[in-house]
This record gives C-alpha cells, sequence and structure tokens, in this order.
C-alpha cells in the first residue's frame, strides 16, 4: 500500500501516532494531580492510601467569623477532587455561584503558587466530581437533605464519597441534627467536614474544647482550628490524630491557602 504524502505522519514509524499524543497528555493530567496531591500540606491528616475520616465520621474546622473557614474547607474537597472522589458541597449561606467562585479562586491561587500549566484541562477533569447544592438557613433540615440526597442517587446523577457542610449555625443545640445526619452518612458512606463559627473569646488550643462545640464534640473525630496572629493564620489540631512530627501549618492571609513551614 503506498505511503500517504500528505500525511505528515505516513512512514515515519517514531513519531507517536494520534492516539499515543491523547494518552500522553491525559498521562500528563495524572500527574500533575499526583503532584499536586503530595505536596498539600493536609496529608498530615490522611494520605494516599489512607482519609482522615471514615465513612460517616464527622470532621470540623473552627474559627470566628472572616477567618478562612470556606477557603480551608474548599481547599480540603479539592484534595478529594484531584484524586477523584465525588465531593458535595452544601452551603446554608452563599448561592451556588458564589460558592463556584471560592472553588476558582483557590485553584487559580494553587495554579499560581506552583506554576502549573494545563490548568484548564486539569480544571476540566475535576469539575464532573464536584456537586454544589444550596439550602436556605430556615429551611435546611436532614430530612430534607437526605430527600434531596436520595433524588442524585437514585438518578444516578451524582454519588458523594465526601460531604462538605458550610453555614451550619453551631449555637441554637444541633446535637439532634447531627446525631440524625450521622446516621444518613454512614448508611450513604461518606465522611463530612463543617465550617464552625466560634465566638470571639472562645480560644482555639489542642485539647481545649471550646463551648460552641463541647456538647457534640464527641460525635467528630476531627475538630481543626484557625487562630490569626500577627503575620498568618495558624491551623490547629484541637482534636484527632495528626502526624506529631509534621512541620505547622498555617493560611497565608493573602491567598488564604494552607502551607506548612
Amino acid at each position: 500500500m503506498p505511503l500517504n504524502s500528505s500525511n505528515p505522519l505516513a512512514g515515519k514509524s517514531d513519531q507517536p501516532a494520534w492516539g499515543q499524543i491523547i494518552y500522553l497528555r491525559e498521562r500528563s493530567i495524572v500527574m500533575l494531580k499526583q503532584d499536586l496531591i503530595l505536596r498539600n500540606p493536609l496529608r498530615i491528616l490522611g494520605n494516599q492510601e489512607k482519609e482522615p475520616l471514615k465513612e460517616g465520621a464527622f470532621g470540623a474546622v473552627l474559627a470566628k467569623a472572616g477567618v478562612g473557614k470556606t477557603a480551608f474547607l474548599v481547599q480540603l474537597a479539592m484534595d478529594n477532587l484531584l484524586k477523584g472522589r465525588n465531593v458535595l458541597h452544601i452551603s446554608l449561606t452563599q448561592p451556588v455561584r458564589k460558592v463556584c467562585l471560592w472553588y476558582e479562586e483557590v485553584f487559580h491561587n494553587i495554579a499560581r503558587e506552583y506554576d502549573l500549566k494545563n490548568t484548564s484541562e486539569l480544571w476540566e477533569t475535576i469539575l464532573p466530581h464536584r456537586f454544589i447544592m444550596t439550602f436556605r438557613t430556615d429551611d435546611f433540615s436532614v430530612s430534607r437533605l437526605e430527600e434531596r440526597l436520595n433524588d442524585l442517587t437514585e438518578q444516578g446523577i451524582f454519588f458523594p464519597q465526601l460531604v462538605i457542610v458550610d453555614g451550619l449555625n453551631f449555637s441554637q443545640g444541633v446535637r439532634d441534627a447531627l446525631s440524625e445526619f450521622k446516621i444518613v452518612a454512614r448508611e450513604q458512606g461518606f465522611p463530612v467536614w463543617f465550617a464552625v463559627k466560634v465566638q470571639p473569646e472562645e480560644e482555639l488550643e489542642p485539647g481545649s474544647l471550646p463551648a460552641t462545640v463541647e456538647d457534640v464534640s464527641d460525635l467528630f473525630q476531627f475538630l481543626i482550628g484557625l487562630k490569626p496572629s500577627r503575620k498568618e493564620i495558624n491551623i490547629t489540631v484541637i482534636k484527632g490524630d495528626a502526624d506529631p512530627d509534621a512541620p505547622p501549618m498555617f493560611l497565608d492571609p493573602a491567598t488564604l491557602l494552607i502551607k506548612n513551614r
């Protein structure tokens, strides 16, 4: 069969076929994901093989208003998205577009921090693993959430492997709701991370439980505190098993990215 001279690849066996080029591009994205996972300071809470929370377990990030709880949770979610895990982000205070902007801002800050290439392709690969659900605070209940979760799973739309809850008011007696939510999480097989706003006078120190979560702390495997200092926002593990030899973590006030020393 004669070679087609109009095809620049014809007869050049040392050059990759188009299928190989596509494969190499996909491999490059996979390697980029793995690199970001390995660089993530949150690995002290888990690693590639072991997630910090088991199915049905609860974790929470505690801070005063405006310190960086949402940014922390979005980065935790981003780590799971890079691992190909489905993340359901539930917001009780912000509309879908605002939550999307949080993810976009964090992603772009990470891209700048590590001078990433092919960011648009990487972004497109993780978006299918994220689902954002919003409620008005006065309309939220675990039964209503379970109903919407069942709609997603029964229609094969989305199967969450991690759930983020941002905006639940812990100052209004949430033990019954959390206990009910834990049953749902166990049945559907996902861990849950919460953002918890504490009062200005509450201290966030290891082994010392803030009053806001004292009555429900037994329901949580991890409690993480964000405490502003003069130059950074320190991250403290108040409750939970973390690597004792890991360097301290903090949030960069300029980008709200998690870093370690």
